[in-house]
């Protein structure tokens, strides 16, 4: 019985040992998704922000990921009102989706569409930005004492609930 034992468990491990391989697997190849990279004149990289929520746009087939500064961050983790104190700054990446070549049925950042900056100044007040295209370049902005249509909508997009 024993001698069966070792017999079986020294052939489950041959055949295990067999199946390993100095060869790369041709289908698993890492890659950086570079075509995601944020390129042209930015006033800061969004990506070094924390992430705050994301939503995605089935019907233009978009991703955005909305990231916060420190004080940004904390107020929407904390608050429900959404009155962001003076010194926050958000940013929203919006980039096209292609398929994920790793994941079946998923999908991954392909280029960036536009990068938004809301800057709140003061209490009801803000800033905004918009930069599109490749490279991407500002295309508009503004001060306003109360946040304008786009400004106002970034700025009630609650945080995702994180465990």
């Amino acid at each position: 019985m024993r001698l069966t034992t070792i017999c079986l468990l020294g052939a489950a491990l041959s055949a295990g040992l067999g199946g390993c391989s100095d060869k790369t697997n041709p289908r698993v190849v890492t890659r950086l998704n570079d075509e995601a990279a944020l390129v042209g004149e930015l006033p800061s990289n969004p990506l070094r922000g924390k992430v705050i929520t994301s939503w995605v746009n089935k019907k233009n087939a978009t991703m955005s990921t909305m990231f916060g500064n420190d004080v940004a961050v904390q107020y929407s983790r904390r608050n429900a009102e959404m009155q962001y104190p003076a010194g926050s700054v958000l940013s929203v990446v919006t980039w096209s989706q292609q398929e994920d070549p790793r994941w079946f049925g998923g999908s991954i950042p392909q280029r960036a569409r536009t990068v938004e900056f809301v800057t709140v100044t003061g209490p009801g007040a803000s800033s905004y930005e918009r930069y599109e295209g490749s490279p991407l370049k500002k295309v508009a902005s503004g001060e306003w004492a109360g946040p304008k249509e786009r400004a106002a909508y970034l700025l009630a997009q609650r945080a995702a609930v994180m465990p």
